[in-house]
């Protein structure tokens, strides 16, 4: 997996709390982020207090993360390579802070302590964040509703200037199993395929895995069917097939994933989305319909935006 994608990554798992996307437009300092202490102590005193200040709280986790980018890439690369997914419900911060302690002996004792310095400092956002959420349950959803940020480069939708609808990109690869799988052939026998790209260490990715495979149930009846992208997969690495099939197997998820070269078409494709989970909606002659759902379809948002785009498929493919 090359550098770009880790890093791609690495900004992408602070979707931990199902936000529909994040980035890395912070540009404070760390030392600016934990200077006022009353964003983790006070109390707001209302909802929409309580929402500022939550939105306040995952800027400077953006901040954070946004700076020395490169220690945070050999992070995540050692997180790769040892951790199979964050459980639901931990802490990403502890996650961070066990990543880094792993890995303690790939940095230098300055690089070390600024790492666990910054991971305990998002352990605490994350805390706090946890805290909000459980007084103003509300403030979730009207996050979810807000603008959604997306780091720089990362166009996902990428729409033809001639109006024309935007071809997903071809690909012959496997599915977990195996098993040949061929992109002309797989939209051609369905009315409306969903693909959803994910990766085994994304806490939103992970926990909307049941939701998809009903999904894919409930597309079964209609002609169409649901796939996965497990972006740790592609080329076929054997390691992360088997935690993808593990994850799979745990959430009861018995939908179709695949994996393909990450130099051809759609694995360039694939290193391009800056979001995680990304979800696309394909009709039969493998036109990508509408834009890209960026958030877990276990927010109403995400999941009513979806519905509609596989309605519009199907009504097309029926007319």
């Amino acid at each position: 997996m090359n550098v770009k994608k880790i890093l791609a990554l690495m900004l992408c798992a602070m979707m931990l709390l199902s936000l529909a996307a994040c980035g890395a437009k912070g540009n404070d300092k760390q030392a600016d982020m934990s200077g006022d202490s009353s964003a983790m102590t006070g109390e707001p005193k209302n909802a929409e207090k309580a929402l500022a200040l939550h939105k306040e709280l995952l800027e400077r986790e953006n901040a954070i993360l946004s700076e020395n980018t490169e220690l945070w890439e050999k992070v995540f690369m050692a997180a790769d390579k040892g951790m199979t997914m964050q459980e639901d419900g931990k802490n990403y911060g502890d996650f961070l802070l066990d990543t880094v302690e792993a890995a303690k002996e790939q940095f230098t004792d300055k690089e070390y302590a600024w790492l666990k310095e910054s991971a305990t400092e998002i352990s605490k956002i994350e805390n706090r964040l946890t805290e909000l959420e459980e007084k103003y349950p509300e403030i979730m959803q009207k996050s979810m509703d807000g603008d959604m940020s997306m780091p720089a480069g990362s166009d996902t939708s990428n729409p033809p200037d001639d109006g024309s609808m935007q071809k997903f990109p071809a690909f012959e690869g496997k599915d977990l199993d195996g098993n040949t799988v061929k992109s002309d052939e797989l939209f051609s026998a369905n009315a409306v395929t969903v693909v959803n790209f994910w990766f085994t260490t994304c806490n939103p990715c992970v926990g909307e895995l049941s939701e998809l495979d009903a999904l894919n149930k409930e597309l079964a009846e209609k002609g169409g069917s649901l796939i996965g992208v497990n972006t740790f997969t592609l080329d076929g690495d054997e390691k992360a097939i088997s935690e993808a099939k593990d994850v799979l197997a745990k959430k009861g998820a018995t939908y179709q994933n695949v994996y393909f070269d990450s130099d051809g078409e759609a694995g360039k494709f694939t290193t391009n989305i800056f979001a995680y989970p990304t979800t696309y909606v394909v009709d039969r002659s493998g036109n990508i319909v509408g834009e890209p759902i960026v958030g877990a379809i276990t927010e109403k948002k995400q999941a009513e935006t979806l519905q509609k785009l596989i309605d519009q498929a199907l009504a097309a493919d029926m007319g």
